[in-house]
């Protein structure tokens, strides 16, 4: 039996940290806000395709959640360090100054000068910095996600595409120049 693939329209929100308890319940770790993703009600988990939610609760930094067709302790523990995704479109929607990572995906990154820098190409959860992965002349550079180097501007002019660039004020090194 072949894992289904994962689909083109999902996000990922997360991954599976392990087992909770003995009755099939996992631990989520969830990029951003776990308190967003409480109404969901199903997951897409990688190597098991979509799983309707049973029950979930907020538990520290992420979630708890039991899983149709995940049993037991020993079902909840194959899912660990699994990859969790939700469905675009089932995602609740955000204040204005607030976004998912995956809206950054694809925006130029500039210089505070407005110099085009290059693209974003991804954002990597690395515990407890997340990173932008950034193309540019010079090849990929890992960037941290935060302030002062990072600055997302807005576009109040496009309410569909809310994001217009990211503002990078990179220390010299960071982007491979000599």
């Amino acid at each position: 039996m072949t894992s289904p693939a994962v689909p083109p329209d999902v996000i990922r929100v997360g991954h599976v940290l392990g087992a909770f308890g003995v009755q099939g319940a996992v631990r989520l770790y969830v990029i951003g806000d776990p308190a967003r993703l409480v109404k969901l009600t199903r997951f897409f988990v990688e190597g098991r395709g979509w799983l309707r939610v049973k029950g979930r609760d907020l538990h520290g930094p992420g979630l708890t959640v039991t899983f149709s067709g995940v049993q037991d302790r020993d079902a909840a523990e194959r899912l660990r360090s699994a990859p969790v995704f939700a469905h675009e479109d089932e995602l609740p929607p955000l204040p204005h100054d607030e976004f998912y990572y995956h809206e950054l995906r694809g925006l130029p990154v500039r210089t505070p000068g407005g110099e085009l820098i290059g693209e974003v190409r991804d954002v990597q959860d690395a515990g407890p910095q997340d990173l932008l992965l950034v193309s540019h002349a010079n090849g990929d550079s890992l960037v941290p996600l935060q302030a002062p180097y990072v600055e997302i501007v807005r576009d109040s002019s496009d309410p569909k595409k809310p994001l217009a660039a990211v503002i990078l004020d990179a220390p010299p090194g960071l982007l491979g120049e000599d």
